[in-house]
């Protein structure tokens, strides 16, 4: 089997816990060659892990850029640098036929989200967006059952999710780098962790109408609002409700989720690494569906090396970024201005093609 060999930017917390265990998982497919980073010593100790020699070692990604051997690079940087990082990169290796995963969100403001919309085609490329939300299994799994009316017609939904920001500041979280709980990005943890929920609601119902959103001040740096909500109507004609609180925890066992309602049922997602789906059917008799939590890396991964040596088409495009950022900046815009605002205006579908669940779809035999 051919391996795509990666050049990996930025060695942080991302790569560690999320995408060095996919490519590990996935090693016939990726070997990781090169590492940049700005610390040295911490790219040092990853490559006596890997078994990579000095020459494989930078702290300049325009001096990586320049190698032949690499096949593929794999951002990972904070927020505010996702695009200007990309668009140099897909810059330096224009129609070599080489490709580029990006971290969420594509950008930190809707200008930048919509250049980097553009970057495929400008410079000849192939660039995925590494949201997980929308390769996890079970976002996959609820989009086929709302897709095959599993529930019958969907009325509407609740979404809620939380996140202990000030307590996992302190544990070996996200929250606790320093560049999240000072962020140089609008909304902070809302865009940063919120995005997620949102691509996933996006994924499952597809294209955003509009959306009246209300949020509670924070006296934090890490987010400018406690608890945001959010009232949204697809182009489906489905409406729902999304919060996000940040700032605590829900205490009371089982967790509100996400609960989809329809004509014949119930979904309901405790949450996302639960395990099992519930499925509650007006005749009094219920479902469960098992699936494994946390294989969006994995799955968006094997999506990547598919599009290479399968002529499958990558499912999460630099154009459903841009429609992920640019929902959490007209949340925060609702929120700021007061105001109704239209979402999807320009996006005429939010997803070219269905992935499906993982049980259906191709894999390289290993």
């Amino acid at each position: 089997m051919t391996q795509l060999n990666v050049g990996i930017i930025g060695i942080g917390m991302a790569f560690e816990k999320l995408h060095y265990p996919a490519y590990k998982e996935l090693e016939n497919c990726y070997k990781i060659v090169a590492l940049c980073d700005i610390d040295l010593e911490k790219a040092n100790k990853w490559a006596k892990i890997l078994g990579l020699d000095e020459e494989s070692i930078f702290d300049d990604y325009h001096e990586m850029i320049k190698r032949d051997d690499i096949d593929l690079f794999d951002i990972m940087v904070p927020i505010s640098l996702n695009y200007a990082v990309t668009e140099e990169v897909a810059r330096g290796i224009a129609g070599k036929g080489k490709g580029i995963i990006c971290e969420k969100p594509s950008a930190d403001n809707l200008e930048d989200a919509r250049a980097h919309r553009e970057l495929p085609a400008k410079y000849d490329i192939a660039i995925m967006i590494a949201e997980n939300y929308r390769y996890n299994d079970e976002t996959n799994i609820i989009r086929d059952m709302v897709r095959e009316k599993k529930i019958g017609n969907v009325y509407y939904f609740i979404h809620n999710r939380i996140l202990n920001f000030p307590e996992d500041m302190i544990k070996d979280k996200f929250p606790a780098r320093e560049w999240r709980q000072y962020p140089e990005y609008p909304g902070g943890a809302v865009l940063d962790s919120g995005i997620h929920d949102l691509a996933a609601l996006r994924h499952i119902f597809g294209a955003v109408d509009k959306l009246q959103a209300f949020g509670k001040t924070l006296e934090a740096d890490y987010s400018p609002y406690s608890v945001v909500t959010v009232n949204l109507l697809f182009k489906n004609g489905i409406p729902g409700l999304f919060s996000f609180f940040c700032a605590g925890k829900e205490t009371q066992r089982p967790f509100i989720g996400m609960r989809i309602f329809g004509t014949e049922g119930m979904i309901y997602l405790e949450e996302r690494d639960c395990g099992i789906i519930n499925i509650a059917y007006q005749n009094g008799t219920s479902e469960q569906v098992p699936y494994r939590p946390q294989r969006g890396y994995y799955n968006e991964l094997l999506n990547f090396y598919n599009s290479r040596f399968h002529q499958e088409p990558l499912f999460v495009t630099p154009e459903m970024g841009y429609g992920d950022t640019k929902m959490v900046l007209d949340i925060l815009k609702s929120i700021r201005e007061e105001i109704i605002v239209q979402v999807d205006e320009e996006i005429t579908r939010d997803l070219g093609q269905h992935r499906k669940t993982p049980e259906k779809e191709k894999i390289p035999i290993l």
